[in-house]
């Protein structure tokens, strides 16, 4: 018998929680309904223009752009011009991509230009929608960015929706990894563009790393479309964008760090799997101490934790969180001798990204690869930063409406949950619980079959590519064929995804975010073309192949359907309710019918972790017996309320980064800004800079010096700054400090004066002011790279203040902002003692434009690096 008293704690804990969704869900419905109500009336505007714009010719409905525009310049307004405009959109895409935008894409188009999210289910042709309120903001001219989530569907969005903007005169492009800065200004400089947000922010941090303005590449923030807005900046948000420059040090020192954590033993350390940290115990710090000595790493009668040994922490601390907290396969996989992060959102590789501060060199090393140099930070920021620059920002996806609070917080964007073009037929059935991984396993495997056996397509969601290959050897055994969609197979993604909805058919996909292709029923008869075509050079013969896949697909499609549509099974549940709903949405798309099972263990992650003791003490209680399984509605809510612990618990610690980032933000902007007004083309003469900061230095000797038992001070501190010699008789004739101030200004100007004409007396008569950019540009660029590198390590420490009752985050301000007025007073004094100093042979001040620096050479910057791996990197850097 079950104990009464648990039962009726558990419904009246239940009651009372939906009861609370229920208000909630009341008010947040009441608004939706409002707003989709007023959209449905525009959208019937709309459909009253479209017998008009279908009797346009070709070449009028192009014209309209051209209206569009000259409407705006006389006075109207994007919204004057929506229904028209959308109207115009609608006729193109039914025209040249025999695609009609439903009533429901319409509503979606509206929501994306009133900058807000439209959650739309997977199927309803979201990237359709994007055209919509890509077109009509283009008309303004400022440009429209479009962000997918990787390259491939930057190149394929572009690609498929260009004829349609093309009609109507509206240029296209995307932007991948593999363009070159020329490419990217041309690409930038259309109407409409497709790229990554990755690439996006990189452009942005490299803009800020050049030279001259005309070396840039982008033409501002005026509207965004955010692709799986919810990928992008809610779960990819945790991490800043950095780019990095080259350290030289000692990489051995990972390998031999690497072979004396591995002799350590479960008593050394304590692994805390919620909080992702790893730490010595006093046993582990004690072991520690014997095996570095006994390495010679520090002396017999130190220990870990003196000053000089500090620095062996750091790697300790690194090589101990790549053992116990990273795991390969499901972190990172090893692939062409190097370690790829796995994104854990999406289950891809995030090629070219690597780990900071040492742990991927001690990944490298735990791996048993070459060790890749340690990396300094040249510039970074947050996706959560990048993106609420733009004047307008929107963004799409399928699931929103659970991270409504984050997005209205941190971006100021609403979610308004648009309505299927047909209701959704799809059965969600409640969550099978088992007591092992094992025994879940063994259900998996017999769901499976039996869907196999009756052709019904089967979808299977794993969390990670472990897991994926630990199932897929399971189907193997019982020799059902399938398809594996992982990281390892990210080349053939779009085909396995594409084929997933044939009869019979078992796909097993780690994490389904941002997949970009629906799974059809029956097949996607333009990848099977694709793919059987390729080898056919006679059109007719292609013709009459294309013809047979269409109808091979259409027969298909009926096989699936009368099998129950495609059945999407989840091996786990993931820590975000989103990517469940993610996996879940798959099925049922555009009415057709579908399946959805979730299938756990209490030996699963969420479970073990997260899932509270009272439910694993509720289901032993109920006697699990082997093979047996719970399933309940009070089961699947207790699920989500432990999914909701762990979302809250991410979205803190993205509110936390962020607030620390706003700080470094603030700063940045300072910078950036200051980069952009010495290397701006508005400024011809650049002396009016450095004469203001020779001003304050001045005014600073001055004020401090000006006595007359301090004249001698004041000589000896100016000829060591400026090299020039002042006359002590003259000095001590003024009577004031600001008689003072005028004349030793006037000697400073007439030094720098001279200076200038020197430089300037060859065939080049600007040399001089090159070279003020240059030095100017450098030294701000070194001080920055080494403030960013004390914020970064101040950021890690400061949570410590909180022991002495001090917020942190005011501590962090107070000490920034410190800091930060200390690198520019610091900018200001080496920026004049290097223009002071600075010499060139004659040749090249006769025979050069600007001082030439070997890349070999030691960086005129003064960070002490080779040119190459400092200033002389910068537009190599990715």
């Amino acid at each position: 018998m079950l104990d009464s008293t648990l039962i009726f704690a558990a419904i009246s804990v239940f009651s009372i929680l939906t009861l609370s969704f229920l208000l909630i869900r009341k008010a947040f419905g009441s608004a939706n309904k409002k707003i989709i109500k007023s959209f449905r009336k525009i959208v019937e505007q709309i459909n009253v223009l479209e017998p008009d714009m279908q009797a346009l010719s070709d070449q009028e409905l192009s014209s309209k752009t051209e209206e569009f525009k000259q409407e705006l310049k006389n006075g109207k307004t994007l919204n004057n011009l929506l229904v028209p405009a959308f109207a115009v959109v609608r006729e193109a895409s039914r025209r040249f991509l025999n695609m009609r935008h439903f009533d429901v894409q319409l509503i979606g188009g509206m929501v994306l230009h009133n900058g807000m999210i439209p959650e739309m289910k997977t199927g309803e042709g979201k990237t359709l929608v994007a055209t919509l309120a890509a077109y009509l903001n283009s008309l303004e001219g400022k440009g429209v960015h479009v962000v997918t989530v990787n390259d491939y569907l930057a190149k394929r969005d572009t690609e498929w929706m260009s004829k349609l903007y093309n009609s109507l005169g509206v240029s296209v492009a995307f932007i991948t990894n593999s363009l070159t800065d020329e490419q990217r200004k041309e690409a930038y400089s259309a109407d409409i563009v497709y790229s990554t947000n990755n690439e996006l922010a990189f452009d942005y941090l490299r803009d800020n790393m050049k030279f001259s303005k005309g070396d840039m590449v982008q033409r501002g923030f005026n509207y965004a479309i955010v692709d799986e807005v919810d990928s992008i900046l809610i779960d990819e948000a945790r991490t800043p964008l950095i780019i990095s420059g080259q350290v030289e040090d000692n990489n051995q020192i990972y390998k031999r760090i690497n072979r004396i954590v591995v002799k350590l033993t479960d008593l050394d350390y304590e692994v805390d799997e919620k909080g992702r940290t790893v730490s010595l115990t006093e046993d582990g710090i004690s072991h520690v101490e014997e095996l570095l000595k006994a390495h010679n790493f520090i002396t017999e009668n130190s220990s870990l934790y003196d000053t000089n040994n500090m620095i062996m922490t750091h790697y300790i601390d690194q090589a101990l969180r790549a053992h116990k907290l990273f795991t390969a396969d499901k972190d990172y996989i090893v692939k062409g001798g190097k370690v790829i992060i796995i994104d854990e959102f999406t289950g891809r590789m995030m090629e070219g990204r690597r780990y900071s501060d040492g742990l991927h060199q001690a990944l490298e090393a735990k791996e048993n690869l070459e060790i890749q140099h340690e990396n300094q930070t040249l510039a970074s920021v947050t996706f959560q930063n990048y993106f609420r620059m733009y004047s307008k920002l929107s963004g799409m996806t399928g699931t929103a409406a659970t991270e409504a609070e984050e997005f209205r917080d941190i971006y100021r964007l609403n979610v308004v949950k648009v309505p299927t073009n047909v209701p959704v037929k799809r059965i969600d059935i409640d969550d099978e619980i088992y007591g092992t991984e094992k025994e879940k396993y063994h259900a998996v495997l017999k769901f499976i079959e039996e869907c196999h056996k009756r052709q019904q397509p089967v979808l299977v969601g794993t969390v990670s590519i472990e897991n994926s290959e630990k199932l897929s050897a399971l189907l193997h055994s019982h020799s059902l064929k399938h398809s594996v969609l992982n990281a390892r197979y990210h080349e053939q993604e779009a085909y396995i995804i594409a084929q997933a909805g044939v009869p019979g058919g078992i796909t097993i996909a780690t994490n389904m975010a941002g997949r970009g292709t629906d799974i059809q029923l029956g097949g996607n008869a333009e990848m099977i073309a694709k793919v059987e075509l390729k080898k056919i050079r006679n059109d007719d013969e292609r013709e009459k192949k294309y013809q047979e896949i269409v109808e091979r697909v259409k027969k298909d499609k009926e096989i699936a359907i009368e099998a129950g549509g495609l059945c999407v099974v989840g091996t786990e549940r993931h820590e975000s309710r989103r990517i469940d709903d993610q996996l879940r949405g798959r099925s049922g798309r555009q009415g057709d019918p579908g399946l959805s099972k979730f299938f756990l263990s209490l030996e699963d992650d969420l479970m073990r972790i997260f899932g509270s003791d009272r439910m694993r003490s509720f289901m032993q209680r109920i006697g699990l017996k082997n093979n047996e399984a719970i399933h309940h509605p009070w089961i699947n809510k207790a699920l989500e309320k432990a999914q909701k612990k762990v979302e809250a618990r991410n979205y803190d610690v993205r509110k936390s980064l962020l607030k620390f980032d706003d700080v470094i933000n603030n700063q940045r902007q300072v910078i950036f800004e200051q980069r952009n007004h010495i290397i701006g083309d508005e400024i011809n003469d650049l002396s009016e800079i450095y004469s203001e900061i020779n001003e304050i230095i001045l005014e600073d000797i001055v004020q401090s010096n000006y006595y007359e038992d301090y004249i001698e001070d004041i000589i000896k501190e100016f000829h060591t700054r400026y090299g020039i010699t002042l006359d002590k008789d003259t000095l001590t004739k003024f009577l004031n400090k600001q008689e003072a101030f005028e004349y030793i200004n006037n000697k400073v100007q007439e030094f720098f004066v001279e200076k200038e004409k020197y430089f300037n007396s060859g065939q080049t008569t600007d040399l001089w002011s090159t070279i003020v950019r240059q030095v100017m540009i450098m030294t701000l660029d070194h001080l920055w790279r080494e403030h960013l590198s004390v914020l970064e390590s101040l950021r890690q420490s400061i949570s410590l203040r909180a022991m002495g009752q001090k917020d942190p985050l005011n501590e962090f301000k107070r000490e920034a902002f410190l800091m930060f007025e200390s690198m520019l007073e610091k900018w200001k004094e080496l920026t004049i003692h290097r223009l002071v100093h600075f010499k060139l042979a004659d040749d090249q001040i006769h025979h050069n434009s600007s001082p030439k620096v070997s890349r070999n050479d030691k960086c005129p910057c003064n960070s002490g690096k080779k040119y190459k791996h400092c200033h002389g990197a910068v537009t190599a850097v990715n």
